[in-house]
């Protein structure tokens, strides 16, 4: 993506102590990406930074931030950086054996735009951050990660201070270009981007849902498919099973045996994972691997 990437490290930056600020967009839809920015200026700047008219981006029209995001680019007294994490990415960590709730992919997506500003040698000594959860609890995780920087974690910090006012104008453009120049990569005729809000209380956004639904491959990848919005739109998907390529090592057959499982049971189509992990070196082994004798193979000799 052409603006997912910011210059190289400002000069004054490694010289003067700088504050930062950090901010989410696209948390809630249940597609597209959702988008972590951040905007750093030396602390010096701070007074002249609150009169550059940059406000908690949710209360600016489209043009509006596309016109402020302009100027803060082209602005030598200000950094910034985005890390743009897809929907494939965010389901297969919320779906993935050891589970990663959305709470601790954001965390993680903030604590990793401060180790890449500190990395390129930005003096960081305060950074501010809009709040996901509890603020005191996030605010002790993120002073124990770094305890060199003072960390100011508030409800509502986008509409509080004027460096994450534009840390969430460089995130919510950076999603709103991400979707306007989307490319599917899927294939399939009648494809649109007429999606709604992309929230899940939208009827345009259930009816872009409904229409792109395919019952054995599911959602494009625009989807966030482990969202609970897209569960009942495959009630009546076809069941799909396959052999596992993992060896479960705590199986009984010689404590090595590999495991027969379903997509929905992996919560593909939002499903809760069930029970039905079967030993593939007996019964539950599909007949068609059973017949000819195949066997994964790992190694060759």
């Amino acid at each position: 993506m052409a603006d997912a990437a910011a210059a190289a490290t400002p000069e004054w930056a490694t010289k003067e102590p700088c504050l930062m600020g950090i901010d989410e967009a696209g948390r809630g839809p249940v597609l597209g990406p959702m988008v972590y920015g951040c905007m750093y200026c030396a602390r010096s700047y701070n007074d002249t930074l609150a009169t550059l008219k940059f406000t908690d981006s949710k209360t600016l029209k489209e043009e509006q931030r596309e016109e402020l995001f302009e100027s803060l680019k082209v602005n030598s007294s200000i950094g910034w950086e985005v890390d743009v994490i897809c929907p494939k990415d965010l389901s297969a960590k919320m779906l993935k054996r050891s589970k990663v709730n959305l709470n601790e992919i954001s965390h993680n997506s903030a604590m990793g735009l401060v180790r890449k500003v500190l990395d390129m040698g930005v003096l960081l000594a305060e950074v501010y951050i809009d709040t996901v959860g509890d603020p005191e609890k996030y605010q002790i995780k993120l002073t124990e990660k770094f305890p060199g920087i003072k960390f100011v974690v508030a409800k509502k910090a986008d509409s509080l201070y004027p460096v994450v006012s534009g840390a969430s104008i460089v995130a919510k453009v950076t999603r709103d270009r991400a979707l306007r120049n989307w490319v599917f990569n899927e294939t399939a005729l009648n494809m649109h981007m007429k999606t709604g809000s992309g929230y899940p209380g939208d009827p345009d956004t259930k009816q872009w849902l409904e229409d792109h639904k395919h019952p054995i491959f599911g959602f494009p990848t625009l989807v966030r498919f482990s969202w609970g919005t897209c569960t009942p739109f495959f009630k009546d998907a076809v069941e799909v099973t396959w052999e596992s390529d993992e060896v479960d090592e705590d199986a009984t057959n010689n404590g090595r045996a590999k495991r027969q499982v379903k997509l929905s049971s992996l919560g593909f189509t939002g499903f809760k994972r069930k029970t039905e992990e079967i030993e593939s070196s007996g019964k539950g082994r599909c007949k068609f691997f059973q017949a000819r004798k195949l066997e994964l193979v790992r190694k060759f000799q």
